[in-house]
This record gives C-alpha cells, structure tokens and sequence, in this order.
C-alpha cells in the first residue's frame, strides 16, 4: 500500500523490516481529483502529505481573488504547509491538486508517536523536507530577473512533467504571467 513511501525512504538510508510495518500503516491513502483542497488556508496545517501519484501545487487567493501558485510538487515528495505545520499557527496558502492525484496523509499526533517509535525517522524525514526546501528556493530562484519567456522555458526544461500535466492558468500563475501571455508565448515557440 505504501511501497512508493517506502521506496523513497529506503533511498535515504535502510529500514527494517519490522519499521517498514509500522511506517505503512501509519499513513493512510487519499485521492483528489483536479482542483481538489487537501488544505485550506486559514486554518492550522496539520497533516503531512507523501505524494504517491500526480501533482499538487501550493497556492494563495489573494485579496482580488486572483489564485497565485508558489510551487508545484510531483510524485515521491513529501507535501505540507510547513510554518502552520511545525509552529500550529493558521497558514495562508492552500494544497490543491493541479491534476487528479493520490497521496498518503499522516496527522501531525501519528507522526509524531511514529517518531516515538522509530527515532531515527525525525532526521531521515526532516533532512528530505529540508532538501526539498533547498530546491524549491534554487528552482525559484532560477526566474528571478528573467522575462516572461525565459521563464517559461526554463520551466519547461525544469520540470517537462509537470507542465505536462497541470493546467496552462496554473502554470502562468505559477511564472507570474497572465494566460493570454502564456498563450502569445507558447505560439510564438512553435
């Protein structure tokens, strides 16, 4: 059931057979369809989500109602509003699915009595999240200066599966562009 999450964590170093048990039936599956919330701004985050299949982007709705997507996370990473989960204050941002997705979730009280457990799982799963962190600033990063083609090439280059995979508003939202320059954008490409 949670061979994806195991897979992944065993990259990071062995797990017993026994921790593997108890690891798998400590999370538990959800699916999503596209434009589906896992988690909604305002309240407290307090789950910690393992992407097994599709894609999930990390979003704010702004005053105007405009949605603005920060990142976009794909399979075998590890999901979570991280300011809200960590310190349990309300976040701003949402989790929603950019296509139809599958992940597992683990409550912020099971993880941590997982951690009980298995001690070691607090520094294998902080040093991913940290990493993943690490990434998601350099990918950001990586637009900074650049103009609105330049971007969107990179994205392409950065990650082509994704922008194969979520909408086209989601990812102009993403390079801080409008749809209608996405658009002239993409036809002038071909």
């Amino acid at each position: 059931m949670a061979a994806a999450l195991l897979a992944y964590l065993h990259l990071f170093g062995p797990l017993p057979a026994p921790d593997q048990a108890l690891i798998a039936d400590a999370w538990t599956p959800r699916s999503v369809a596209e434009g589906g919330t896992l988690f909604a701004a305002g309240s407290v985050c307090q789950e910690l989500f393992f992407i097994e299949e599709g894609v999930l982007r990390i979003m704010v709705a702004q005053e105007t109602g405009k949605e603005v997507t920060h990142f976009f996370l794909a399979e075998n990473r590890f999901c979570t509003i991280l300011h809200s989960f960590t310190h349990a204050v309300p976040a701003a941002e949402s989790i929603q699915a950019a296509c139809p997705t599958r992940v597992l979730a683990i409550g912020k009280p099971r993880l941590e009595a997982l951690y009980q457990q298995l001690p070691y799982l607090r520094a294998r799963i902080d040093q991913i999240i940290q990493q993943g962190l690490l990434d998601k600033i350099q990918t950001r990063n990586a637009y900074l200066g650049q103009d609105s083609a330049t971007r969107y090439q990179r994205f392409l280059q950065g990650q082509p599966d994704v922008a194969r995979r979520v909408s086209l508003t989601d990812i102009a939202s993403y390079l801080g562009i409008t749809p209608q320059s996405l658009s002239r954008i993409r036809r002038g490409r071909r």
